[in-house]
């Protein structure tokens, strides 16, 4: 069945400072919904609420999974992944002295995708080939390229329903963000998944948006209801387009 998101009036701080406020967002099942801003806006820190890692100060979480509501700021990060919610982090954060298949394994953490974890790894290694062919080396001597394979790889062997991928084009040259753009909804389409993306690359985001929001300042300055509404969007235009 399908799964969902929805954040409703989230605030969030880390001490005095407020990072979050009055955010309300909604993914649907099956969407691509981009989080458009540059560094510093909030939009990691969005993602750290949904998957229990800040606690906000105010608003809700809600996730439908296979027909069922989860409050999600009631959950613990573990209780929240094992639901089926995947994160792929900004700097992809993976174990840089453990080998390839050693990362991915850490992926399948929980029951469901440890029962399959055969299944998954084999999936992983067709949808990611050079992963396949470097499955012994050490995380750490791979480039930057091979290791957004492989922070996504990691997330895929969760068997996850819901994906969030934050700045997934952070230190690749152009080429290789295109293709990791690329690689994220080819992944959910075939998958069936429901994506919630934090990126600062306007231009490749909206390639594959269904529709997004634009925070500023911790705060949702716009909703775009389309890819091309983003995109024609005068201020977005202006000021992050450079049009």
């Amino acid at each position: 069945m399908a799964s969902s998101i929805t954040i409703q009036g989230v605030d969030a701080a880390y001490g005095a400072v407020r990072v979050l406020e009055d955010i309300s967002i909604a993914v649907k099942a099956g969407e691509t919904v981009v989080m458009l801003g540059t560094n510093g806006n909030g939009k990691s820190t969005l993602m750290k609420c949904i998957m229990g890692i800040v606690r906000p100060r105010a608003g809700r979480i809600m996730a439908s999974i296979d027909g069922i509501e989860h409050d999600l700021t009631v959950l613990t990060t573990e209780q929240i992944v094992d639901l089926g919610i995947a994160l792929v982090p900004e700097g992809r954060r993976l174990f840089p002295k453990l080998t390839v298949e050693e990362n991915l394994a850490l992926g399948a953490f929980r029951p469901t995708a440890r029962a399959q974890i055969k299944q998954n790894l084999a999936a992983c290694f067709e949808t990611f080939p050079r992963l396949a062919e470097r499955r012994s080396q050490l995380a750490g001597s791979m480039s930057g390229g091979e290791q957004q394979m492989l922070a996504l790889g990691r997330a895929l062997m969760l068997a996850p329903k819901i994906l969030l991928v934050d700045e997934p084009s952070v230190g690749l040259a152009p080429i290789l963000v295109a293709r990791t753009i690329d690689k994220i909804k080819e992944l959910k389409d075939r998958l069936k998944l429901t994506v919630l993306m934090a990126e600062q690359n306007f231009v490749q985001a909206l390639r594959i948006a269904d529709r997004g929001y634009v925070i500023v300042h911790g705060k949702i300055a716009f909703e775009g209801g389309s890819a091309e509404e983003l995109n024609n969007n005068d201020l977005i235009r202006k000021f992050y387009l450079g049009l």
